[in-house]
């Protein structure tokens, strides 16, 4: 493995951990699955995959997961979400579990499956101006969608109704889709693009 490949984990508690792994790879980043504090201090970004964000927040909580990735997502370290994802990266949650926090960091309100249960799940084209052309093919599968944000928070992509379906702040970027099960790789691509830039700045010791 070349010695100047983006270093990246992938948060391996549950979800689909595997599809993120293999587009990280295939953009040739050297990608991981990271479950413990010590894995997250070896890489230098993040990926928060889909799945259940309760579970997910429940087994990061259980596993001494949490404030390491806060403390991270404070000192800048880029992270991607998608789907539930993205609920763990925003700073308010709207339709949460009892007691389900989320690591924040973009400042947003985000909805937990919002267009209903697993048979709404849908496929539309988007466009997403910051990617340029062709349109994103994006798959919802019981998907979250960004209510309120922030002056700092970016809009990425919206669907006809407005609500925000994709978002950035800094080093941070959410979808509420599934890029990594349609062969769209722009958006792991951006997020590497961050890492990149992050480290001609503050380069890593290793």
């Amino acid at each position: 493995m070349a010695g100047n490949s983006p270093r990246v984990g992938v948060l391996a508690l549950q979800g689909d951990v595997r599809e993120h792994l293999a587009v990280l790879t295939a953009l040739g980043a050297d990608a991981r699955p990271v479950r413990r504090p010590e894995e997250l201090a070896a890489v230098e970004g993040l990926v928060l995959p889909g799945g259940e964000s309760s579970v997910i927040d429940k087994l990061a909580r259980a596993f001494g997961m949490s404030d390491p990735i806060r403390d991270a997502i404070a000192a800048g370290m880029p992270m991607y979400g998608t789907c539930a994802g993205l609920i763990l990266l925003a700073d308010r949650i709207d339709g949460g579990i009892e007691g389900q926090q989320t690591f924040g960091g973009i400042d947003a309100r985000v909805a937990r499956n919002v267009f209903g249960s697993q048979t709404a799940s849908f496929e539309t084209d988007l466009e997403v101006p910051a990617l340029g052309d062709p349109p994103v093919h994006a798959v919802f599968i019981r998907a979250p969608a960004v209510l309120e944000w922030g002056p700092d928070a970016e809009p990425l992509a919206s669907l006809p109704d407005g609500r925000v379906v994709a978002i950035e702040q800094g080093a941070l970027l959410g979808t509420a889709f599934h890029p990594e099960s349609t062969g769209e790789t722009r958006f792991h691509a951006r997020f590497l693009d961050r890492v990149r830039d992050r480290r001609g700045i503050n380069a890593p010791a290793s």
